[in-house]
């Protein structure tokens, strides 16, 4: 089951810099194998160095094979420029740590994919006091987009992007209730894992639209996108997860062989991120390569800019008031 009009297979430029978190794994390692095959230079942003440095040595072999393939688009000289930066998104220190690191790299920045993210595991509070899905899958890669950001608006690029890499579970997120955002009132007995998963991905959705709002005068647009029900390691938490809804529709399409491979689930999110049709796209969420409706609470506004508001508090010790006063919420 694979997704519908796959992504382009032509050379990108050679001096294209992409980020793509916990691209050492599932999705996010074909996604950054593909675009760095076809010429652009990836940064595969994770925990581990040692599983980076892993997939990175996979990514070349693969790319070794797929050249005497003759495989249209790739690179056919050198090698593939791959290199990993250690970022923990689970501490909002160790991803300040990683902006800094970059910003220091001195290098230009032109696509951001947030392809990092965990979910139904039981309750865990991350060392900055907020439910880790929560901090993992939006939070802290907020917290990179709101630094970085200005590094592609100065790239000279007339096109950057940033790929939020949300899931169709979104619809089924709980209604929106600001008090419950950072979970820490939380207790493991209630803990719902899926709906909190469903919630970090509402969130990514909300962020696309209170960003473009703050960038539509800009040369950076934002496109989220749902990958399909892929079987990868993330699936790995699914036997330790309790019987919500989210996730038995989740185990139903894995078990009766509906499940996407990694490849198939990152041809969406390879698609947004080097379409040259898509330049200057914004606020268009993709399935299967097509334009795909959101969830109606993710469009209310009032709740976005709540969202917004939150989020710069929570993140007031690690964003200088030169930036969070850009991303002040609109009244």
């Amino acid at each position: 089951m694979g997704g519908g009009t796959s992504f382009p297979r032509e050379p990108l430029d050679r001096n294209k810099v992409v980020i793509v978190t916990g691209g050492n794994t599932g999705i996010g390692y074909e996604t950054a194998k593909w675009i760095a095959m076809l010429g652009a230079k990836v940064i595969i942003a994770c925990r581990s160095e040692d599983k980076a440095l892993e997939a990175i040595k996979r990514m070349k072999e693969e790319y070794a094979t797929e050249k005497q393939k003759g495989t249209k688009g790739i690179i056919q000289d050198g090698d593939i420029d791959v290199t990993f930066m250690q970022v923990d998104l689970a501490s909002l220190q160790s991803t300040k740590k990683f902006i800094e690191n970059f910003k220091s790299s001195g290098q230009k920045l032109h696509t951001l994919v947030c392809n990092a993210g965990l979910g139904f595991l039981p309750l865990q509070m991350t060392e900055d006091g907020n439910e880790l899905v929560f901090q993992t899958n939006y939070l802290s890669q907020f917290l990179i987009c709101v630094h970085l950001i200005p590094l592609m608006e100065s790239s000279g690029s007339d096109d950057c992007r940033i790929i939020m890499v949300s899931s169709s579970v979104h619809d089924f997120a709980p209604p929106f209730d600001i008090s419950k955002v950072q979970g820490k009132d939380l207790k493991p007995s209630s803990y719902d894992e899926g709906g909190y998963y469903a919630y970090s991905k509402l969130y990514q959705v909300m962020q696309m639209y209170f960003m473009n709002k703050r960038l539509k005068d800009t040369n950076v647009s934002i496109l989220s996108i749902h990958p399909g029900v892929v079987k990868t390691e993330f699936q790995r938490n699914f036997d330790k997860s309790g019987a919500c809804c989210i996730t038995s529709i989740v185990k139903c399409f894995i078990c009766c062989g509906c499940a996407r491979n990694a490849f198939q689930g990152a041809e969406t999110e390879i698609y947004t991120a080097i379409a040259p049709e898509l330049k200057g796209i914004r606020d268009v969420y993709y399935v299967d390569c097509k334009p795909k409706t959101t969830a109606s609470q993710s469009r209310n506004t009032e709740n976005q800019e709540a969202l917004l508001k939150l989020s710069l508090e929570l993140l007031k010790d690690y964003i200088p008031d030169s930036l969070a006063q850009r991303w002040s919420p609109i009244t």
